[in-house]
């Protein structure tokens, strides 16, 4: 390796772990690491985590896996984050809000299989709105918005003071860059967001679902840039923390589903889409396939609109406990 070879950083936020790895640009493995994340469950069906104890985590993670790769933190071009689907709430001043009444603010982060809202997500399906149609005709309690009605509705006090509401991956983002943009993937997945029309967001669905003020009040009524595009440049607080420097650039980032679905599909994207599709195996595991007409299929999410790579459509089906399942019959 020469001094002025470049380097990326790829960082995968899971349920139980934050991993980091540092690889050159054709692709090797240079050094990893993890370190594990806290997790709290108060009652039945409630799965809450800490944003700043998993910021702690990814940073550790970088910082060790840097060392092991013996490169300097000068040759790290980029670095990308991919994570759960899990709901970061923080107030106007971007400080942890608790998101269960009774319980600490640091426990910020409803968890993406936490299913609190499931009576929220069954309203959201009797409105029969033409969004729903994006999402297989059935909202989910593990996507974002009956997690927000629930907020709403059983912690008024802090929906009252919440000034942004993240996905997981998105927040990382903001924590490394300071900046508010958000990815196509991650608010087309679990946000309704429909990134193929000009005006994305059903406000006629939010008006029924009595969450006509969240755009603006969650910090997520701009754009969404594309997987991969630019976010910026690591802010001096984001450097220091992550051991790295100024000059390293940020894209935005995904699911961590969805990240494991472009590795896998990713060197077909040119060619027949039809023949191939990917599973990715974890706490849960996701079936997905990319088309490049939009298919809308009963029970099945999507079709989501560039939520992998730009111009393509996805559909995701699968099981929320798989490993987790493993995990439960070894314990």
């Amino acid at each position: 390796m020469s001094p002025t070879d470049k380097f990326i950083i790829g960082v995968d936020v899971g349920t139980g772990s934050a991993r980091a790895g540092v690889f050159s640009a054709d692709g090797n493995l240079l050094g990893s690491a993890a370190h594990a994340i806290a997790m709290n469950k108060p009652k039945p069906d409630f799965v809450e985590q800490d944003s700043e104890n998993i910021w702690q985590s990814v940073c550790q993670s970088v910082r060790d896996a840097l060392a092991k790769s013996n490169i300097a933190a000068d040759q790290v071009a980029a670095i990308g984050f991919d994570a759960t689907c899990s709901l970061v709430i923080r107030d106007t001043d971007n400080r942890p809000l608790g998101v269960t009444p009774g319980g600490a603010d640091n426990w910020d982060v409803i968890v993406w299989m936490d299913h609190r809202a499931i009576r929220e997500a069954e309203e959201c399906t009797k409105t029969g709105a033409k969004v729903l149609e994006y999402i297989g005709g059935t909202m989910s309690p593990e996507m974002e918005l009956p997690k927000l009605m629930w907020l709403k509705r059983h912690h008024r006090q802090n929906w009252d003071k919440m000034g942004a509401a993240y996905d997981l991956a998105d927040f990382l983002s903001f924590r490394a860059t300071g900046s508010n943009d958000r990815s196509c993937c991650t608010i087309t997945c679990k946000w309704t967001y429909l990134a193929h029309q000009k005006y994305p967001w059903d406000r006629a669905f939010l008006d029924q679902i009595g969450l006509e003020d969240f755009p603006a009040k969650a910090g997520i009524d701009r754009k969404a840039l594309g997987v991969g595009d630019l976010i910026g440049n690591l802010s001096d607080r984001g450097a220091a923390e992550l051991g790295l420097t100024t000059d390293c650039v940020v894209g935005a980032g995904l699911i961590d589903a969805h990240a494991g679905a472009l590795g896998t599909l990713g060197e077909y994207l040119d060619g027949n889409l039809d023949e191939r599709f990917a599973m990715i195996a974890g706490t849960s595991t996701c079936h997905m396939a990319l088309s490049s007409e939009p298919r809308f299929i009963k029970g099945v999410w999507g079709p989501y609109f560039g939520a992998i790579a730009p111009g393509l459509w996805l559909n995701e089906g699968g099981q929320s406990a798989t490993g987790a399942l493993l995990d439960h019959i070894v314990a």
